[in-house]
């Protein structure tokens, strides 16, 4: 315990929760919800604040001043602690099934002596670099996407942007629970899950001209040139998913204009197939009026919902996808 790799076990300030709260002016309970995003139970005022939960504070004083709402905030706070405390518990599962219970026939010398080797600090700053660069590289992801909805969104306000005679579809397909399931079962049945996903996904959109862009934990994002054969496909993965067991799927899609860069898609359709997937329910397939202006000749049958509230977008008119044989 005397190794430099244990110095991230951090001790108490001096200070507390409430009294740093009364010299920064920031809001108690956005302070004290450091303490749970670390991993802790949840603080009282009184309570001491450690060295490490320091180190939060000028992401919030920032944030607050940049004009980011407490809410929010908070929101992405809760979602990186979540994030990596999945990363944490599944790095520490390996480290005890590989390295440790193998040597558990091992002397407390030869222990002590693995722990505190060359090799355990290089591993540490290893792993340092590497969880900064996948963050990186995932904000640049996301700032992508902000960035061309911007320009997206101005060509469209000074009517530049064309309209497509045949626009392409974003479908995404997500699987209810799959966040329970990790926890319920761990992150080995998510593996077995996001596996058998990843057969029936590549099978069924392969078939139909579409191309799995990427995996998203919970689901996956796929692209599909004609919009009507991504809505058999996509009826085609829903009764695949519980034929073979699985959680249900819930699918959105919508058809329009894309950029494609760096093998990915960007701009207000795949956000909006985003949000359509969200809001469907269990073993739905729900689509937009363009989806299915785009689909004659299709053999399916659309049944339409009304305009609905989704997140960030009103109005959208949705339609329920079913294969024409069931109804």
């Amino acid at each position: 315990m005397d190794g430099q790799t244990y110095e991230r076990f951090a001790t108490f300030s001096d200070e507390t929760f409430e009294g740093l709260s009364r010299r920064t002016g920031m809001p108690l309970n956005l302070l004290m919800l450091i303490r749970e995003a670390i991993g802790g139970a949840t603080p009282a005022p009184n309570d001491r604040v450690r060295e490490d939960e320091l180190a939060v504070v000028p992401f919030i004083e920032i944030e607050l001043v940049m004009g980011f709402r407490p809410v929010s905030i908070e929101r992405t706070l809760r979602v990186l602690a979540d994030s990596l405390r999945r990363a944490a518990a599944t790095e520490s599962d390996a480290w005890r099934s590989d390295l440790m219970e193998p040597m558990l026939g091992a002397t407390t010398i030869e222990l002590g002596a693995t722990a505190s080797s060359r090799e355990t600090l290089t591993l540490d700053e290893a792993t340092d670099e590497a969880v900064l660069a996948i963050w990186h590289a995932q904000q640049a992801q996301a700032w992508t996407a902000n960035i061309i909805g911007g320009f997206e969104k101005a060509l469209t306000d000074a009517g530049l942007l064309k309209t497509l005679h045949r626009p392409p579809a974003i479908c995404f397909l997500d699987i209810t629970g799959y966040t329970r399931l990790t926890y319920e079962r761990g992150d080995e049945a998510a593996a077995d899950l996001a596996e058998r996903l990843g057969r029936l996904v590549t099978r069924s959109t392969l078939e139909s001209g579409g191309r799995p862009v990427k995996w998203l934990g919970d689901g996956v994002m796929v692209y599909f040139r004609d919009p009507g054969s991504g809505v058999v496909a996509a009826l085609e993965l829903v009764d695949g998913v519980a034929s073979a067991g699985l959680p249900p799927a819930h699918v959105g899609l919508h058809a329009g204009p894309v950029l494609f860069q760096q093998g990915d898609y960007y701009g207000r359709t795949v956000n909006l197939a985003s949000r359509i997937a969200e809001y469907a329910p269990p073993g739905e397939v729900l689509v937009t009026q363009e989806v299915v202006d785009a689909s004659a000749g299709v053999d399916v049958i659309f049944t339409e919902i009304g305009p609905v509230e989704l997140k960030g977008i009103s109005g959208v008119r949705l339609h329920a996808a079913h294969r024409a044989e069931a109804r």
